[in-house]
C-alpha cells in the first residue's frame, strides 16, 4: 500500500474533527492508499506542537508555505477561516498537491471562481480537489439521495430546510472570528446555511436558480475577549461590532421548478444542531433531522391509504451507505463519522484517478447562492443565480 502524506492547516474545532477522520478511516475501511498524518500547521509553535501531540501528527510547521514545499505532503487539508481558503488552496494546487478545503469554499464568488479555475487546471495534471460538505456523508442523507435518484419520490415539488443553533443567543457571548465578516465572509448564512444549500441540492440532484431573502443581525455589538482586546482587564467592558448576519431566511426556486424554503439561524434557543430537511415529491416524501441523525423518514404515496404513513428507517444496516464498515445494526453513528466517510471517498477517488464530490465547482455553485441571498436581502428583490 502506498502512503498518502497529509498536511493539515488549522488545529481548532475543524482541525480536530479532520484529524480524528484521518486517524480512523484506514482502521475501519480498506483504503487503496494509506493516509500518513505527517504535518500539522499553525501559527503558534507551542500551541501547534501541543495539538500535534494530542491529535496524532508526526511533525509541525508554523508557515503553510513551508508545508507546501515538503516532499512528505501529497494532500493539503485546509481547516482555516474562510479569508485564507483561496490563497492556500490555489497555492497548494499549483504546487501539485491534492486539496481538501473546508466549507464554504471561499468568502466571495470571485475567490471561489479563482479556486475552481485552479482546480480545473490541476485536474488536467491528475491533481484532485474537494470541498468539505461532510453532511453528505451521513448515511441517512446518502440514503435519501439514493431514493430520490431511483425515482422513489417522483417529481420534486417542495424543499424545506432549516439549520437551527443557539450558540450566540446570549448577547454577552464574546466576539469571535465567526462574527467578523472580513474573516468569515458571512454569519449564519455561510457558516450553516451553506450546509443546507448543499444538502438539498445534493439530495434532489437539482440546483437553486433564484432566491428572495432577508438577513438580520439581532445583536449589533458584543464583548471583546481579553486575549483579543490588547488591554488587560477590559474583557466585558470593551465591545466590538458584529459584522455578519445572525439569521438568514430565503425563498428559492430550483431549476426544475421545485419551491424551497430555507432558514439558518444561530438564535434558535434550545436548538443545538438541528438540521431539518423535508423533500416532497409526486410519489412520496423524505424527512430528516440531524439531532436524530440515524433516522430517515420516508412516505410512499403509492401505498394503500388505509395503511400508508411515514416509515421510520434506522439507517444502520450494512446495506446503507458507509455503515458496513462500522458496528452491527442499531449501534448508532455520530457526527464524527461524516468526516471519516469524507476521507474514505476522497482517498478512493485519488487512488482511482477520478474526480471526488463535492468539487470546487459545487462549492462555487453554493457560493453563488450565498451571494445572491446577500444581494436579495439588500435590494429586497429576487436574485437569479448564474449557471
Amino acid at each position: 500500500m502506498t502512503n498518502l502524506g497529509i498536511g493539515l492547516i488549522g488545529y481548532a474545532f475543524m482541525g480536530a474533527a479532520h484529524s480524528q477522520a484521518w486517524r480512523s478511516a484506514p482502521r475501519f475501511f480498506d483504503l487503496p492508499l494509506d493516509p500518513a498524518m505527517n504535518v500539522l500547521c499553525g501559527r503558534n509553535a507551542e500551541a501547534v506542537q501541543a495539538a500535534a501531540t494530542k491529535l496524532g501528527w508526526k511533525d509541525t510547521e508554523t508557515d503553510w508555505r513551508k508545508l507546501l514545499g515538503r516532499d512528505d505532503v501529497q494532500l493539503v487539508d485546509v481547516c482555516t477561516p474562510g479569508d485564507s481558503h483561496a490563497e492556500i488552496a490555489i497555492a497548494a494546487l499549483e504546487a501539485g498537491k491534492h486539496v481538501l478545503c473546508e466549507k464554504p469554499l471561499a468568502n466571495t464568488v470571485e475567490e471561489a471562481e479563482a479556486m475552481t479555475a485552479a482546480a480545473e487546471a490541476a485536474r488536467a495534471k491528475g491533481i484532485r480537489s474537494m470541498v468539505g460538505f461532510t453532511y453528505r456523508r451521513v448515511p441517512a442523507i446518502a440514503l435519501a439521495r439514493q431514493l430520490v435518484a431511483e425515482g422513489k419520490l417522483g417529481t420534486i415539488r417542495h424543499v424545506r430546510a432549516q439549520y437551527l443553533q443557539d450558540w450566540i443567543a446570549d448577547p454577552e457571548a464574546p466576539l469571535s472570528w465567526r462574527l467578523d465578516k472580513s474573516k468569515a465572509g458571512s454569519g449564519a448564512l455561510g457558516d450553516i446555511g451553506a450546509h443546507i444549500i448543499d444538502m438539498t441540492q445534493y439530495i434532489t440532484g437539482d440546483t437553486i436558480g433564484e432566491v428572495s431573502a432577508r438577513l438580520e443581525t439581532f445583536v449589533k455589538e458584543r464583548p471583546v475577549a481579553a486575549e483579543h482586546s490588547g488591554l488587560a482587564g477590559t474583557a466585558g467592558t470593551e465591545r466590538g461590532p458584529v459584522t455578519v448576519d445572525d439569521a438568514a431566511v430565503f425563498l428559492a426556486t430550483f431549476r426544475s421548478g421545485a419551491l424551497g424554503v430555507f432558514e439558518a439561524t444561530r438564535f434558535a434557543t434550545g436548538r443545538k444542531n438541528a438540521i431539518r430537511i423535508e423533500i416532497n415529491g409526486s410519489l412520496g416524501s423524505l424527512a430528516f433531522d440531524f439531532e436524530d441523525m440515524n433516522l430517515l423518514h420516508y412516505y410512499d404515496a403509492t401505498e394503500d391509504s388505509r395503511t400508508a404513513g411515514f416509515r421510520r428507517i434506522l439507517a444502520t444496516e450494512p446495506a446503507h451507505p458507509y455503515v458496513a464498515a462500522w458496528w452491527p445494526p442499531g449501534h448508532l453513528l455520530g457526527y464524527e463519522h461524516g468526516f471519516t466517510h469524507q476521507v474514505v471517498d476522497l482517498v478512493t477517488a485519488i487512488a482511482e484517478g477520478v474526480d471526488p464530490a463535492p468539487s470546487f465547482a459545487d462549492g462555487l455553485q453554493v457560493q453563488r447562492v450565498l451571494a445572491a441571498v446577500e444581494t436579495s436581502s439588500t435590494s429586497r428583490q429576487w436574485q437569479e443565480i448564474p449557471q
